[in-house]
C-alpha cells in the first residue's frame, strides 16, 4: 500500500471528524515517525503529548507483550495481582492518598465532575441538584457532551444539545473572576488546565494557580488540575502544579501513563474526597485492568529512571531561547513550559495560513499541527536530546523564513 491508497480508503470509509496532515505513517522509534514510503519524520506532536517516552520504547513495548501472554483483563469485579502494587506506586509518587483508574482523559473529566457533584452534597452539604463547577474559558477537558457543556467553544457544542446544566465558565488568568465565581455556595469544584494546550499553549501568570488553589480552599471548593496533557513531565515537573509548589486536591491524568501505547487514564485524590464514589456510583469495564495497571506502571518508572521530567525543562529552554534568537519573520510569540510550546504568528487575516505551514513542515520532515489557526503547537517526545532538537529547530528556521503567508508554496530551502 502507497500513501495515496492508504489516505483514499480512509476518506471513503472513514469518518470526518479529523483532517490529518497529508502523510501515512507505518513506523515509529523514539522521536522519529517513518511513512509508507520510508521517508522519516522528526515527531514534534508526539500523539497530543500521549507519546511522552518516545515511540515505541523498548520497556514500555516488553511490559506490554508480558503482561498480554500473562493475564490482559479481569473485571474491577474481581481484584488482580497488578491494581495493587500499581495504585501503591502512583499515589506515593504523586502524593495522594487513592488512585480512581479509567480509560481516556475525557472519562477521568466526566469522573471528576461527578466525583465532586457528590462530594459537595455530601461533604459541603450544598443543597440537592444544585452543585455548581467552575471552568474557564477556552478550556479543552474533551469532547463528551459533558465536556463540551463545560466547554466555552461553539464549535464544541453547536447541534449537540441540550446541554448538561451545571457549569460556569469563567475567564482563564483571571484570579478577580475566580473569587467572584466562589462566592455561590452551591459551587463545589474548579476544574482547570495549568496550561491550556487545544487554546494556544496559554500559560497563566506566575502565581495564579496558587492564589486559585488558596482562594478555594478558602471556600472548600475543590481543586481539581486537569494534567492529561501536562502532567508526566511534560512541563518539566512531574506535575505543572508543582511549578507552584502546591498539591492540588484532585489531579486528572491520561496520555503519557501509557507511554501513547492505549487509553489509561486516573483521578488522583485523597479518602475524604474520592470515598464518596462506592460499589455501583462509577466504573468501566476495562479501567484499572491488570493490563493497564502494568504498562502505566511500566511507563511512569520510564519517565522517572530516564530523567524525562528533567530533560524536558532543559530542552524546552532551548527550543524557546533558540526560536526567540532567530528573529523570525512572521513570529509574534514563542510561549510554553518545558515541552509544551506554541509558536504564535502574524497571519493577518488568513486564516488557512498555519494549516499550510505545518504542511511545508510535513515536507521537509518535521510534523505539527495548528492548535489555533494562527498558533502552531511544538511537543516533542521528551526523549528527544539536544541534536535532535537543532535538527527540529533549524527546520523550523528553515520553512518560517521562506514561507509566504499568502500563497499555497513556500520558497526553497
Amino acid at each position: 500500500m502507497d500513501t495515496e491508497s492508504a489516505i483514499t480508503l480512509e476518506n471513503k470509509y472513514g469518518s470526518f471528524n479529523y483532517a490529518p496532515l497529508p502523510v501515512v505513517l507505518s513506523k515509529g522509534r523514539g522521536v522519529y515517525l517513518w511513512d509508507l514510503e520510508g521517508k522519516r519524520y522528526l515527531d514534534f506532536m508526539s500523539g497530543f503529548s500521549a507519546v511522552s517516552q518516545g515511540h515505541c520504547h523498548p520497556r514500555i513495548v516488553r511490559a506490554i507483550q508480558k503482561q498480554a501472554a500473562q493475564l490482559a483483563m479481569v473485571s474491577r469485579g474481581l481484584y488482580s495481582d497488578q491494581m495493587g502494587p500499581f495504585a501503591k506506586f502512583a499515589t506515593e509518587l504523586f502524593g495522594f492518598e487513592r488512585i480512581l483508574m479509567m480509560n481516556t482523559g475525557a472519562e477521568a473529566f466526566e469522573t471528576a465532575v461527578k466525583m465532586a457533584r457528590k462530594w459537595g452534597y455530601e461533604k459541603k452539604n450544598v443543597y440537592p441538584g444544585s452543585a455548581q463547577i467552575v471552568t474557564c474559558i477556552d478550556n479543552f477537558h474533551g469532547r463528551t457532551t459533558g465536556a463540551v457543556a463545560a466547554s466555552s467553544h461553539e464549535g464544541h457544542h453547536r447541534d449537540f444539545g441540550p446541554l448538561q446544566s451545571g457549569f460556569n465558565l469563567i475567564p482563564f488568568d483571571d484570579l478577580i473572576a475566580l473569587e467572584s465565581a466562589l462566592s455561590n455556595p452551591s459551587v463545589v469544584a474548579f476544574i482547570v488546565e495549568p496550561i491550556q494546550g487545544e487554546a494556544g499553549v496559554n500559560v497563566p501568570s506566575e502565581g495564579y494557580l496558587r492564589k486559585a488553589f488558596e482562594l478555594c480552599r478558602s471556600k472548600k471548593v475543590l481543586f481539581i488540575a486537569d494534567e492529561i496533557q501536562t502532567g508526566i513531565g511534560r512541563t518539566g515537573k512531574l506535575l505543572a502544579c508543582f511549578h507552584e509548589n502546591f498539591r492540588p486536591d484532585v489531579v486528572l491524568l491520561g496520555k503519557a501513563l501509557s507511554g501513547g501505547t492505549f487509553p489509561i487514564s486516573a483521578v488522583l485524590a485523597d479518602e475524604n474526597v474520592i470515598s464518596v464514589l462506592q460499589p455501583g456510583d462509577h466504573g468501566s469495564t476495562f479501567g484499572g485492568s491488570p493490563f493497564a495497571c502494568h504498562v502505566a506502571h511500566e511507563s511512569l518508572k520510564v519517565i522517572l529512571e530516564e530523567n524525562l521530567t528533567e530533560n524536558a525543562e532543559k530542552m524546552g529552554n532551548l527550543f524557546r531561547e533558540t526560536i526567540q534568537s532567530f528573529h523570525l519573520p512572521l513570529v509574534k510569540l514563542v510561549r510554553g513550559r518545558g515541552l509544551l510550546n506554541a509558536i504564535s504568528f502574524d497571519f493577518g487575516g488568513d486564516l488557512g495560513a498555519g494549516n499550510r505551514m505545518c504542511i511545508a513542515l510535513k515536507e521537509v520532515g518535521l510534523l505539527a499541527k495548528t492548535c489555533r489557526p494562527h498558533i502552531i503547537r511544538f511537543a516533542p517526545p521528551l526523549v528527544i536530546n539536544q541534536e535532535q532538537m537543532q535538527e527540529g529547530l533549524e527546520v523550523i528556521k528553515r520553512v518560517i523564513h521562506t514561507f509566504r503567508s499568502d500563497s499555497n508554496v513556500f520558497g526553497p530551502l
